[in-house]
């Protein structure tokens, strides 16, 4: 097998974002490249991997990342077969109560969406971090898929904001302690990218004085350019935190 130049995780692969995501970097990035797609669907999964320039080496994990025996398997995969990691991508995430009030909310659902958007990323970036450590030269960068939601909710919403503010405070403490091994972490805040969690602000959505009114969307390849500009800096360049909006979107006073 091709030893590649770079290894990557993606989490959340089988989606709009980390399908985008994968195929900018196979595309962007010199071969060889290494692609560890992580999903729970592997019909999909496959169909990213379809999409991906020829010559780049992908490697298809079915799993829950929320799941620590799960998320240790991929680890131990990347560690056996190839050595090291240069880049995880946090990108898996739900919502599950979208314009659900908080005291309407299924706690068991709000659970999941703690479960599968903040414990996977934070299980992840552990597993992440060891072998960033330990690989010589040691280093490497981690980005965290956030959200607008970070800064700036929407109406209904607490469950995924709630996630999106700890990812905040998952991002920064991951950049002060990673310092010392040449570790950096961004938070990637992503706001109305044409996706099938995102794509109804198109239709409507509602704002924080009641209304309902469509919302400006950007194709989600921007997302994917953006991550490509990530994965290409050196690493003592440390991007605390990046957003990308399409034009017009209510975020900056938004409502």
């Amino acid at each position: 097998m091709t030893k590649p130049d770079r290894v990557i995780l993606i989490t959340g692969a089988s989606g709009r974002i980390g399908r985008a995501c994968a195929i900018s970097l196979s595309h962007a990035l010199p071969s060889p490249v290494a692609l560890i797609l992580s999903g729970r669907r592997i019909a999909e999964l496959q169909e990213t991997a379809k999409q991906l320039r020829v010559g780049t080496i992908s490697e298809l994990v079915v799993g829950d990342v929320s799941a620590e025996e799960d998320v240790r398997s991929i680890f131990q995969l990347i560690k056996a077969k190839y050595g090291r990691l240069d880049l995880l991508f946090n990108n898996a995430g739900v919502d599950l109560l979208n314009s659900v009030p908080l005291e309407d909310a299924d706690i068991n659902k709000f659970r999941q969406v703690l479960e599968v958007n903040v414990l996977a990323a934070v299980i992840c970036t552990k597993e992440a971090i060891k072998i960033m450590k330990a690989q010589t030269p040691s280093g490497g960068r981690i980005v965290n898929n956030g959200s607008i939601s970070a800064m700036s909710p929407r109406p209904n919403s607490a469950a995924y904001t709630v996630s999106k503010h700890a990812i905040l405070g998952l991002s920064r403490s991951t950049s002060l302690d990673g310092r010392e091994y040449n570790i950096c972490c961004t938070q990637l805040d992503i706001g109305n990218a044409q996706t099938s969690l995102g794509g109804h602000a198109a239709k409507g959505c509602r704002q924080a004085d009641g209304s309902i009114r469509p919302e400006p969307m950007m194709d989600v390849d921007n997302v994917g350019r953006t991550l490509v500009y990530l994965a290409e800096l050196p690493l003592g360049a440390d991007v605390q935190k990046l957003e990308i909006l399409p034009l017009g979107m209510p975020f900056i006073g938004r409502g």
